[in-house]
């Protein structure tokens, strides 16, 4: 989230605001069959995939001591969430 306006700055969220979020694909492609069942995970970081977050807000690479992320998924009709997955017919 640090990096959700762009990879060029640091902009570090505030507790207690929510943030509105938009996540392009992350694979090229899943084949569902049928009783097949889709599982979110919601999490700070994707480790080894990508560096550890200590969610400090400093520099992972060199942070020695570690917070615990509350992460939340708002949904609500204030704050309403949806999984939007495009489909192609086989």
């Amino acid at each position: 989230m640090r990096y959700r306006e762009g990879f060029d700055r640091h902009v570090p969220m505030e507790p207690g605001k929510v943030y509105e979020v938009t996540l392009g694909p992350l694979a090229t492609a899943n084949v569902f069959g049928t009783g097949h069942r889709l599982r979110i995970e919601i999490s700070s970081s994707n480790f080894p995939r990508y560096d550890r977050n200590l969610n400090t807000g400093g520099n992972n690479y060199d942070e020695t001591e570690w917070r615990v992320a509350n992460n939340v998924v708002h949904h609500s009709a204030e704050h309403p969430s949806r999984i939007v997955l495009p489909a192609l017919d086989r």
